[in-house]
């Protein structure tokens, strides 16, 4: 699976149980928020003021898609 920014967490969290621990490197509690089901990667990332192409590109590491 190739993670975009435009995903929504949720989709992200069920799709690689892993997806949670860089949700949390970066400070992004989105197991824990209700908003994770509809809030996409990049507007989750850009509430905690992380970038939000650097946790897509940490998410497509875990399946090897990423660069």
């Amino acid at each position: 699976m190739r993670f975009t920014k435009d995903m929504s967490i949720f989709e992200a969290l069920s799709a690689d149980d892993a997806a949670r621990g860089v949700f949390e490197s970066h400070g992004m509690a989105c197991c824990l928020c209700i908003g994770a089901q509809s809030e996409t990667i990049e507007a989750g990332a850009i509430l905690h003021q992380v970038d939000p192409d650097a946790v897509v590109a940490e998410l497509n590491q875990l399946s090897g898609d990423g660069a």
